[in-house]
């Protein structure tokens, strides 16, 4: 049974390094003979705000409703995105309060503060660009923006493994190292992790 693999990148901009790790780890999973469908978020017609919180709901566009489509029938989830801020950019950020919804990635039970976490079974990997070295993300800003990603949004929904590669510093790569970063990434989409 061939393995589901959704590519999400979430960089607004389509000139840029995260477009080209998207498609790159696309050309990697697909030597792997997987099924696999690449996203670009800024293609996507919908609204970023969850205008009624969770007080009323709002109607999903319909590339919404594709998306949660393509979110249910993938095995593994990629995301690909730059850390804006510490986190990732508004786009993403609204596209999980529209998309991650109750009822769809997960439903509170009674009183208990533990969801069932209705996405399990899944699994993801997190590409994230920073100008910041990743050494330096992690001892002095304890990398928030991986910490909400993997774990007060997906492994709560029941996505587990989340496996995070971060890439950088960005602005003062050269050629080869973006090269490497490339070759680092397709086979990351070639061993579908």
């Amino acid at each position: 049974m061939k393995k589901h693999i959704l590519i999400i990148n979430a960089h607004p901009v389509k000139d840029s390094l995260c477009y080209e790790l998207a498609e790159q780890y696309l050309v990697g999973a697909e030597k792997s003979n997987a099924v696999v469908k690449l996203v670009n978020l800024i293609d996507l017609e919908f609204s970023p705000i969850l205008k009624h919180g969770y007080n009323k709901r709002t109607e999903l566009e319909p590339d919404l409703v594709t998306m949660q489509d393509e979110i249910k029938e993938a095995d593994h989830l990629v995301f690909v995105y730059p850390n804006w801020w510490g986190t990732y950019p508004a786009l993403l950020k609204g596209f999980i309060d529209r998309v991650f919804l109750p009822k769809f990635a997960f439903i509170y039970q009674g009183k208990s503060p533990f969801p069932k976490k209705l996405l399990k079974g899944k699994t993801a990997r997190l590409i994230v660009t920073m100008d910041t070295p990743p050494w330096y993300y992690s001892l002095a800003y304890k990398k928030p923006g991986h910490n909400s990603m993997k774990r007060s949004i997906l492994h709560f929904c029941g996505i587990k493994p989340v496996k995070i590669t971060a890439i950088g510093p960005v602005k003062s790569s050269n050629d080869a190292k973006r090269k490497n970063w490339m070759y680092k990434v397709e086979k990351l989409g070639e061993a579908m992790k």
